[in-house]
């Protein structure tokens, strides 16, 4: 007994000796390595990137340079008035597009037996098998443009694309076609007039596409071209005016099979056919009404293509049942535009009600009597589906006595010529009137033409979209005037990129950028969207790309000030203290930020600038000799930002074969002298180039008469001109960071939507302290050592440049081991604690961490550029409860979510597995049975590239949804901080120390204790917000602050509504409701 009492306290001894042991990694030994390190580095950084010789040479030409704070008022009218003269441009080309093509057709008789051969896009320069051209094709020459991103095209002739559906001899294609050839030489006129014009066009009523240049147009994988322009938005728009839409489907028995789908495909057509301006609501009824979306009863929301995709998926889960009956889902959908007239929500200009049904069998004329006449306000379009004609006669009457449409849809193939007579029928108010409205579009990406999609690895990607300007050509006859006649619409694309070029990157500063907006409140160009996400190896657009609103990328804009003033259109600045980041989101930055915004004149929309507070709304300038500068500026060690614009290159061709570099030489030479270029930033570039001059005579220096230390690879400057100057001192073959500053490491360079990342980094910390972080690229591992110069005159100083060093981890590996090891013979006579101490020891951890907690430096590379909290959760937990470490919550509204039950930003309800698999054999079924039947694929008939998500987000393992994540701040005033960690049986001591003049601490943590069951990992994973069903609902429905479309044409005197798609008069039988009523009956009890 007494022999175990002995054991238990033996056992209690050993535990405290072995906890009194873990407590003895001494602070002064650990500051000591950290006061060496910061020294070597000091030496090495400053001496190989000749940091302070530059900042040396900024201070001797401080006197005949002069500091001016930008007035952002001043510029943001500045730069908005370029955009309202570049896209008015654009305008005028379209109008004169709309008129010729007027022209041509009052003066052209048709001709019902017209031959004319044309220039089919699918099959120029195609031969048949006896080595003909087939018919419509010819050959067409074809070159590539650098203007149209290296496409082969004919800069002398547009030519036509016809979609699939469309017959390419038909007599009215024909003699449209013909009538548009007078569009060629208009085409090439604008472009003399214009040379920043892209793709000009005309979109036919009748379906055909004119295109300039002319293009050869590839067809999908299966063949076909589904590219249909009356489908576009661009055509849409221009067509018709915003319109309230409640579209009411017949969902009773009589309608199961494919008469179902083809209800559903009507329906997710007419969506297709709605844009952001525009309201719509889904109701099903049998002898009860459904709304698809229990959320939205009793109200229209905005038809965005969130909303949009939203419907189509609630509409695929639709389930025949019941009777029909018809007057109460009427009366509802009567109600309810009424209610949002009277309130003043929705578009306040069209309404309409879109019935798909089988036949209309109920006593309906009340309903009208008390809703609709004699005013006959709402519109309303019928859709008689299925083969059977037997209620024809009523669903005609409908329409026709309700100034709109009835159509009879008996197969798939008919859907789309069907739907889209109702937007002739709008049109005729606007038509009658001669009334050209010039719309413009939400940003899009271009997908229809080749090769598009691959710019998006290299170029901004919140830059590739592009926008749309386009005015209806409408029929001058005057014997066809009351019917409105609608021969198409013109317009042309105009690429985001030109116009944020008009908002120089050099003038806004290092985290200043420029933005537009559009009258919904949808962001048109932000350096912050990202339209595409990244599934596998491939990008791919997210499904709500753009309808981005301004509210999820300016998230600090809590109380939607800044948002409402420029959806207004207003005119003013406001401030915002903002949590920004950089690399990738994961550093965040507290920046201070002035914001300026104005409306964009004749378009809808609004122009807005940011500001930083302090260095980025200071500049200096100073001036050299033309000559002194241009040799300065031809070393081979320099190199100016190749995407922004010091002279356009864009207007002559002959210039387009240059780089910037080199046109802005032949202009100073004079060379040039009809160039247009920036006077300002060449300037500056001169200064800029001969202020850093010395910088190349000391890097050759030190390459000729110093031994370079292996390691120290690339020595880099940039200043805000967009110059940089690079030294190798490493060879291609011997450096280990082989993309760092090429054409290909878009991070580190100047782009035309951000600086580089060394540069934004370095001028928010102290100027000559060096900023350090490591790089993960592929598993390709470096160190990036950069810090700030500036600049001072009057008072002021500005931010000069960034200059800095590219690091081997061999090279500061070896420096970090070799001091943080202690001799054996070291004195340690007045050390507590463990001594000699050393990094290299099994029984220590020891990492370089910097103000982001990312790892530098560890034992295990596998580590470096992890977040420290990932590898030791426990230590990191302790120093953020310290305070050494803060939390920064960070958020992202356009994340995508894996996520397979529903859309995350919906408010779908949720569904049993049973339901889900029964829904999924019904789309397989549905599907299959479309393929039998010969027709073609959904995606025929749609217009966007988008169009078939609804059908792809059941398989998609992403989904658009909103996070948020954590990112850490190092708080400098905490220099030092040791502690103990209990961990079970065991204490882990770990000690941490700054490394001065850096934004480094050097952590020193003992090994032999385990405390990952005690403190698990600290993720700076993203988790998604989740919301309750009452949330999304309201997410959804809610109406944000937007500016209404300026014109509306929903009346007109002399329009000719007997045009209704049936007879001109007719009359509602009494004899077919009886009989109705009869085949209800049968029906009711058959299902």
């Amino acid at each position: 007994m007494d022999g175990r009492k002995f054991l238990r306290i033996l056992g209690f001894f050993c535990l405290w000796i072995t906890a009194q042991a873990q407590m003895k990694i001494p602070p002064e030994t650990v500051q000591q390595w950290a006061t060496m390190f910061s020294v070597q580095l000091r030496d090495i950084t400053t001496k190989y990137s000749g940091s302070m010789l530059l900042q040396k040479k900024l201070k001797d030409v401080e006197s005949i340079i002069k500091i001016v704070k930008i007035q952002g008022n001043d510029l943001v009218k500045d730069y908005s008035d370029e955009i309202e003269r570049m896209l008015g441009s654009k305008m005028k080309s379209v109008k004169r597009l709309a008129e010729s093509a007027e022209d041509a057709d009052l003066y052209h008789d048709f001709n019902a037996s017209m031959k004319f051969d044309y220039y089919n896009s699918m099959l120029i320069n195609s031969m048949d098998e006896d080595g003909n051209y087939m018919e419509l094709g010819g050959e067409f020459a074809l070159e590539e443009n650098e203007h149209f991103n290296n496409l082969p095209v004919n800069m002398q002739q547009s030519d036509i694309q016809v979609p699939t559906n469309v017959y390419n001899k038909d007599p009215n294609i024909l003699n449209a076609i013909y009538n548009s050839e007078a569009l060629n030489d208009v085409f090439i006129g604008n472009f003399k007039k214009d040379p920043t014009l892209t793709w000009q066009f005309f979109g036919s009523s009748t379906g055909f596409f004119r295109i300039y240049p002319g293009i050869k147009w590839t067809p999908d994988s299966n063949g076909v071209a589904a590219f249909d322009c009356r489908n576009r938005n661009w055509y849409i728009q221009a067509a018709t005016s915003p319109k309230d839409i409640i579209i009411m489907v017949d969902i009773s028995g009589s309608m199961k099979g494919l008469k179902m789908t083809i209800a559903k495909h009507t329906i997710n057509t007419i969506l297709d056919t709605l844009g952001e301006n525009d309201f719509v609501n889904v109701i099903a009824y049998t002898d009860y009404v459904r709304y698809v979306e229990p959320c939205f009863r009793g109200t229209l929301v905005q038809a965005d293509l969130d909303n949009r995709e939203h419907f189509k998926l609630l509409v695929d889960e639709l389930h025949v049942k019941g009777e029909a009956k018809i007057k109460n889902a009427m009366k509802e959908a009567f109600k309810i535009l009424n209610e949002v007239r009277v309130n003043g929500q929705g578009s306040m200009c069209n309404q309409a009600i879109m019935l798909i049904t089988d036949g209309a069998m109920e006593d309906f004329e009340s309903v009208f009597e008390e809703f609709n006449w004699p005013e006959r306000r709402v519109r309303v379009f019928t859709y008689l589906i299925g083969r059977e004609m037997t209620f024809a006669q009523n669903t005609k009457w409908i329409a026709c006595n309700n100034k709109g449409y009835y159509t009879h849809v008996s197969t798939l193939a008919d859907v789309q010529e069907n739907v889209m007579e109702y937007l002739h029928v709008l049109s005729r108010p606007m038509v009658i009137n001669h009334d050209h409205d010039i719309i413009w579009t939400e940003a899009y990406m271009d997908t229809v033409l080749p090769s598009t999609k691959e710019l998006f690895y290299t170029k901004a990607q919140s830059l590739l979209l592009m926008t749309s300007v386009a005015m209806p050509v409408f029929s001058k006859k005057k014997e066809t005037l009351s019917h409105g006649i609608l021969l198409g619409v013109v317009g042309t694309d105009i690429p985001l990129m030109e116009v944020m070029k008009l908002a120089p990157r050099y003038m806004l500063g290092a985290h200043g950028y420029a933005f537009l907006l559009t009258n919904n409140g949808y962001i048109l160009a932000h350096p912050d969207l990202r339209p595409l996400y990244k599934d596998g190896k491939k990008l791919k657009p997210k499904p709500n790309y753009n309808s981005v609103d301004m509210s999820e990328v300016e998230w600090e804009d809590t109380d939607e000030l800044l948002r409402t003033a420029m959806v207004k259109g207003e005119t003013g600045s406001m401030s915002l203290s903002t949590r920004a980041s950089v690399d990738k989101g994961k550093r965040p930055l507290y920046i201070d930020n002035d914001y300026f915004y104005t409306n964009i004149d004749e378009t809808p929309f609004s122009f807005g600038m940011v500001l930083t507070k302090g260095h980025g709304s200071l500049m200096f300038f100073g001036n050299v000799s033309v000559e002194e500068g241009l040799h300065d500026l031809t070393s081979p060690d320099l190199s100016i930002a190749s995407e922004w614009t010091y002279c356009e290159t864009d207007i002559d061709p002959a210039h387009r074969k240059y780089s910037q570099l080199q046109v802005a030489i032949r202009y100073l030479l004079g060379m040039e002298p009809e160039l247009e270029c920036d006077e300002l930033l060449l300037q500056q570039m001169l200064f800029d180039a001969v202020v850093t001059a010395p910088l190349e005579a000391y890097w050759n220096a030190l390459m000729l008469n110093d031994r370079v230390e292996p390691g120290i690879e690339t020595a880099f400057l940039g200043t805000r001109s967009g110059l940089m100057r690079i030294m190798r001192y490493a060879g291609v073959e011997t450096r280990s960071a082989k993309k760092f500053l090429t054409a290909a490491d878009k991070d580190n360079l100047f782009t035309i939507d951000h600086f580089p990342l060394w540069y934004r980094l370095a001028v928010e910390n102290t100027p000559g302290s060096f900023f350090f972080f490591p790089v993960n690229d592929k598993g390709v591992k470096y160190v990036i050592a950069t810090t700030s110069v500036t600049v001072s005159s009057g008072g002021k100083t500005a931010m000069a440049g960034a200059i800095g060093l590219q690091l081997s981890l061999d090279m500061l590996e070896k420096m970090f081991w070799t001091i943080t090891k202690q001799p054996s013979d070291i004195d340690c006579s007045n050390v507590e604690g463990v001594c000699p101490l050393s990094c290299e020891s099994a029984d220590l951890n020891c990492f370089l961490v910097d103000n982001n907690g990312f790892i530098l430096l560890s034992k295990d590379r596998n580590e470096v550029g992890r977040f420290f909290g990932e590898v030791d959760g426990s230590v990191m937990a302790s120093l953020i409860k310290m305070g050494m470490f803060q939390k920064v919550s960070l958020f992202d509204y356009q994340a995508m979510c894996r996520n397979t039950h529903h859309h995350a930003s919906s408010a779908r309800p949720l569904l049993s597995p049973f339901y889900c698999i029964a829904a999924l054999i019904k789309w397989l079924f549905s599907n299959t049975l479309m393929f039998l039947l010969d027709f073609n694929l959904c995606g025929l008939w749609h217009s966007d590239y988008f169009v078939d998500a609804h059908k792809q987000r059941k398989v998609e393992a992403q989904q658009p949804c909103d996070t948020e994540y954590p990112g850490f701040m190092y708080d400098s005033s905490i220099r030092e901080a040791n502690s103990l960690i209990k961990c079970g049986r065991c204490q882990k001591m770990f000690v941490v120390q700054q490394i001065p003049d850096s934004n480094l601490v050097l952590v020193v943590t003992q090994a032999d204790c385990d405390c990952s069951r005690q403190y698990g990992a600290i993720l700076l994973e993203p988790k998604e917000i989740k919301y309750n069903a009452t949330v999304k609902c309201n997410r959804m429905k809610s109406q944000k602050v937007r500016r209404r479309p300026e014109s509306c044409h929903s009346y007109h005197p002399k329009e000719n509504a007997k045009e209704c798609g049936g007879a001109s008069a007719i009359s509602l039988s009494s004899s077919l409701l009886s009989a109705s009523a009869l085949v209800s009956l049968v029906l009711h009890h058959w299902t």
